[in-house]
């Protein structure tokens, strides 16, 4: 059993099944990637197990550290050490920088020195940026790299990842990239929804998502074959055995 454990997991919203008996684990201090087409359920699954309003009515269970989580409410969980980095980061009119990091650091009881730290690693300078507020006035990229500050002053177990090259240049990226190996040697799990290949390359190990189900599962170099042939939602059963490699979904 992984770190988090989903049981026939199935979700429907708005008369539409999103995600379809779901069943996968995810594997303690690894990088993992959820890839798959638009409309795959990507992002419903790290909502559903973020405990997002809206997410809360499915069925199966989700096992986080061999216990059910299922029933939890949002802060809860985060009290449990799960997080989610949005694919568009939040604005936060008259909250200061310094003080969104210093929130997410009090889950560890750290505050001292956890904001010139956390921004450092993302390549922010903090007399710069700590007193800035959390508004427009950032950049999209911006606000990604102090997001992931904050993730980092968390130190979360498990992190949700939603699109993190999302709406950022190719400098951003890195930091983001680099945050993964932070994360990763401080012992957190990571799982990336992500329809990108560079973004897929950053993980250990990865899943695709079909149709609400997992198609398939391996190696980065194994996932990759499918999503360079930009495999498409179809009308298959979702049954991997019985696909060839060359078979593409």
């Amino acid at each position: 059993m992984g770190l988090l454990t989903i049981k026939n997991l199935s979700l429907s919203l708005n008369g539409n099944k999103i995600l379809d008996e779901l069943s996968v684990d995810f594997w303690e201090g690894h990088i993992h990637a959820v890839v798959g087409p638009n409309g795959a359920g990507k992002s419903t699954f790290a909502y559903t197990i973020m405990g997002l309003s809206g997410y809360r009515d499915f069925q199966g269970d989700i096992l986080f550290a061999g216990k059910s989580i299922k029933n939890l409410p949002i802060d809860q969980r985060a009290r449990l050490g799960i997080t989610l980095g949005w694919q568009e980061p939040a604005r936060y009119e008259g909250l200061k920088v310094r003080d969104f990091i210093k929130a997410a650091g009090r889950f560890n009881g750290e505050e001292n020195g956890v904001v010139e730290e956390a921004l450092h690693k993302m390549g922010l300078e903090p007399l710069l940026y700590a007193n800035r507020a959390v508004d427009k006035t950032l950049s999209g990229g911006e606000r990604k790299k102090i997001e992931m500050a904050s993730i980092l002053a968390m130190r979360p177990k498990l992190v949700l990842l939603d699109e993190p090259d999302s709406g950022i240049d190719v400098s951003a990226l890195k930091n983001i990239f680099a945050a993964l190996t932070y994360l990763k040697a401080m012992g957190s799990t990571v799982i990336l929804i992500t329809h990108s290949l560079e973004v897929l390359k950053q993980a250990d190990h990865a899943f695709l998502l079909c149709a609400g189900k997992i198609f398939d599962k391996g190696p980065v170099s194994r996932i990759q074959h499918y999503f360079e042939d930009k495999c498409l939602i179809c009308d298959h059963k979702n049954v991997p055995e019985e696909f060839p490699v060359e078979v593409k979904g």
